[in-house]
C-alpha cells in the first residue's frame, strides 16, 4: 500500500539538493561517497514486516467498512430511482437528503482512515518511523566507521542513477542491526570446513605374505 505525503516530498528534495552539494565537491571526493537500500534493510527485518502486515490487516478493516458504507449508498440510490415516480415532492426531497448525507458520511470516514492525517498514516508512523530511525542510526555508525562523508538512500529512485556497487554499504547497515545477510547478493559466503581427517596418510604398501613374491630379509 502507497503513502504518498509531503514527507515523502521532503525527502526527495533534500536528497536532491545533498547530490547537487557533493557534485559540487568535484570527482576526487567521491570516495567518501556510500550508498544502502533502506528497502531492502527494512524488508529485512522481522519486526517491520510484524507492522507491515499490522497496517495490512489494519487497512483491510478499514476498507471493508468503507465498502459497507458504498453499498449503502448504492443501495439507497437504486431504491429512490425505483419509486422516485410515487414519491411526493417533499419525499423526493428527503431521500435526496439523505442519499446526499450517506454520501458526505462516506467521503468523510475515507478521508479520516486514508487521507494524508488519517488514522491509517498516524499508525503506519507510529510503527515504522522508529525502525526507520533505527536504520538511520545505524547508517550514521557504519558512516563514522568507515570514514564516509556521504551516504545516500538508493531507494529514493530517480535521483539516484548510477550507484557503483563497490560503495553499497547496505550490508554492513544489515550486519550492524544484527539482520542475517548470507542470502544477500554479494555477501561474503562462510567457507566450507576441509576435511582434513585422511589429509596427508600415505597409502599403506604391499606388504602381504600371499603368493610368495615379498623377499625376506636375510631368506635362502
Amino acid at each position: 500500500m502507497q503513502f504518498d505525503n509531503p514527507l515523502q516530498m521532503m525527502k526527495r528534495i533534500l536528497i536532491l539538493c545533498c547530490a547537487m552539494m557533493v557534485g559540487a565537491l568535484g570527482a576526487q571526493k567521491s570516495k567518501d561517497i556510500g550508498f544502502v537500500d533502506s528497502d531492502v534493510i527494512l524488508a529485512k527485518m522481522p519486526e517491520y514486516r510484524a507492522a507491515q502486515k499490522d497496517l495490512d490487516d489494519l487497512g483491510a478493516k478499514y476498507q471493508g467498512e468503507a465498502q459497507q458504507l458504498q453499498t449503502a449508498l448504492d443501495q439507497m440510490i437504486r431504491d429512490f430511482q425505483s419509486e422516485e415516480i410515487l414519491l411526493t415532492t417533499d419525499q423526493r426531497r428527503q431521500k435526496k437528503e439523505a442519499i446526499a448525507a450517506k454520501e458526505a458520511e462516506l467521503i468523510q470516514y475515507r478521508e479520516a482512515k486514508f487521507g494524508p492525517t488519517g488514522e491509517l498514516y498516524q499508525e503506519r508512523a507510529r510503527l515504522i518511523k522508529p525502525l526507520q530511525d533505527k536504520v538511520y542510526d545505524a547508517v550514521q555508525n557504519v558512516a563514522k566507521k568507515e570514514g564516509y562523508a556521504y551516504i545516500f538512500d538508493k531507494s529514493g529512485g530517480a535521483l539516484m542513477l548510477y550507484a557503483d556497487q563497490k560503495y553499497d554499504k547496505t550490508l554492513e547497515v544489515m550486519e550492524a542491526l544484527g539482520i542475517p545477510t548470507e542470502d544477500m547478493p554479494g555477501a561474503p559466503q562462510t567457507p566450507a570446513k576441509p576435511n582434513t581427517q585422511n589429509r596427508g596418510a600415505s597409502p599403506m604398501p604391499n606388504v602381504g605374505n600371499n603368493g610368495g613374491d615379498a623377499e625376506t630379509p636375510g631368506g635362502n
